[in-house]
């Protein structure tokens, strides 16, 4: 009698959850074990067990993305195997598509599938209908329970309950509610406060940043954490938009009253959804208007990103036209980049220099590129030599190179500078006699002397007063070289270095590094 061929078989196991896994016996060595015993069973037909582990602990059935499962299949790719062993099929998959594909790779690699529980195996007709049967009710279940699912998450919800998810700052989950984290809560009150004050988001994100108010911090029971970072514009929305801050729960469409108490009231929240819906509106009307950009296409920034057209509405229901980089549409910001700058000043200084550059048409601008000391004009011409023919137009500061075989760079120091942290103005340094203070500087420092001044809050006499991050950071402006101070109740303190990089740069104690510090930040 012929000894039977000798059979590897492959013995994989799973489980949905995470549950017990730590445990020194868990319910994969179960299965394994009861694998391993079906298989043993069938040594006399040559089967023998794999020692390679198949296994996949806290995963669903549903997917396809598990590590076990695709080095099952790899190694079956290889031919290291003849059968595949489960416990049940749905230990496989639960979803009958998958199922097909992976019974698919079985047969095209000649590789029998048996399920020690089920008696079943694929080498049959009658094996293969009884399994997809099978898979048909077991797809069925699942779906059931999903819907079971959802439907108490949305009776829960209804009865005003908390159901999980990402927390928002100024609560603490506690059970089936919320309770009020008094410290996060205040920077929620804040947050609303701002917002109604300033009536720009793209300005809250600004301010909030300058201030120090940051996203909420969670840490897992992994270690990892998430937020504690700045606000984007998105988070902002999300933020003046939940009706968890009154006391509500959302679900869908619907909005119920919820077990956990308010932080914002009514009012407030109702003035919030006025002006984001007002805001909204002006933005569809400014987007729909016929405004000519010129530079749309040819703007670039620092990091070769193109520039768009854009609009904002600022106070009196003013509206602005920008040019902005995806960067910034993304909330990011630059260290000195420029990410933002507005449309109608931009164009206007690019076209004084065109028109001086090419004001005969020989050369034609084909590419602006934006960057901290100036930009960059790049100009395409059908001379022999526009090189030197631009050349002999260049004013002070400004310098040209050839780019390719009939293009030239010109380097102009006009530059585009935030003021105040948030509005952008083009120009060079303003002439002598001309200098106007920057507003925003010159109440920074006088806040912070009043702050360090009599009565503040380093007065010995003064006691139990409490600095905010933003003022921790603004007192330092009283003690600046007084020539540093004279310069910008004056006007000339440099253009370039603005509050929020006085604010983010570490000033040091001597007056004399402080000038070098400032002057290095100027010219970067």
């Amino acid at each position: 009698m012929s000894k039977p061929p000798a059979l590897r078989c492959a013995i994989y196991t799973r489980k949905s959850s995470e549950e017990g896994l730590e445990q020194e016996y868990n319910s994969l060595h179960a299965q394994r074990d009861s694998c391993e015993a079906y298989v043993r069973s069938q040594v006399g037909e040559g089967w023998s067990a794999l020692k390679t582990a198949y296994d996949d602990g806290g995963i669903s059935g549903g997917t396809m993305d598990r590590p076990g499962l695709k080095q099952l299949l790899a190694d079956i790719a290889a031919r290291r195997i003849d059968v595949v062993v489960v416990y049940k099929v749905d230990r496989l998959t639960r979803s009958l598509w998958d199922f097909a594909k992976i019974v698919e790779v079985f047969d095209k690699h000649g590789v029998s599938f048996v399920s020690v529980t089920q008696s079943f195996n694929t080498t049959s007709s009658m094996g293969r209908l009884t399994l997809n049967m099978l898979l048909s009710f077991a797809q069925f279940e699942r779906e059931v329970t999903s819907e079971r699912i959802r439907d108490k998450i949305s009776a829960s919800k209804k009865k005003g309950m908390w159901m999980g998810g990402q927390t928002p700052l100024g609560y603490d989950a506690e059970g089936r509610t919320l309770k009020i984290n008094e410290a996060e809560a205040d920077s929620v009150r804040h947050i609303y406060r701002r917002y109604l004050e300033l009536k720009s988001v793209h300005r809250l994100v600004e301010a909030l940043k300058a201030e120090g108010v940051r996203s909420k911090r969670s840490v897992f029971s992994t270690g990892r954490t998430r937020g504690g970072c700045d606000f984007d514009r998105g988070a902002l929305f999300n933020m003046l938009s939940n009706p968890v801050y009154l006391g509500r729960i959302r679900h869908k469409t619907e909005v119920y009253d919820g077990l956990h108490p308010p932080i914002i009231d009514q009012e407030t929240f109702d003035q919030a959804q006025v002006l984001m819906a007002e805001n909204a509106r002006r933005r569809g009307e400014g987007s729909r208007r016929r405004t000519s950009s010129p530079l749309m296409g040819i703007l670039f920034d620092e990091n070769g990103e193109r520039m768009t057209p854009t609009f904002s509405v600022g106070r009196g229901g003013k509206s602005y036209r920008y040019y902005v980089s995806a960067s910034a549409q993304r909330g990011q910001t630059s260290d000195g980049g420029i990410l933002r700058a507005p449309g109608p000043e931009l164009e206007h200084l690019i076209d004084g220099l065109v028109s001086r550059l090419a004001h005969d048409g020989s050369v034609s601008l084909s590419r602006v590129d934006l960057r901290p000391s100036g930009m960059e004009l790049t100009f395409a011409g059908a001379e022999d030599d526009p090189l030197a023919l631009v050349s002999e137009r260049l004013a002070d500061g400004e310098r040209a190179w050839r780019r390719g075989d009939d293009g030239v760079v010109v380097f102009s120091p006009a530059r585009a500078v935030f003021r105040g942290g948030r509005r952008v103005v083009i120009g060079a340094e303003p002439a002598p006699g001309r200098a106007r203070p920057d507003r925003t500087l010159v109440e920074a420092l006088r806040r912070a002397h009043k702050l360090a001044g009599p009565g503040g809050v380093l007065d010995p006499a003064v006691r139990g007063q409490s600095l905010t991050v933003y003022d921790r950071r603004l007192i330092g402006l009283a003690f600046l070289a007084p020539d540093l101070q004279r310069s910008i109740l004056s006007g000339t303190f440099p253009r370039a270095v603005t509050l929020a990089e006085l604010l983010r740069i570490k000033l040091p104690a001597r007056w004399s590094a402080q000038r070098e510090t400032i002057q290095n930040s100027a010219n970067h």
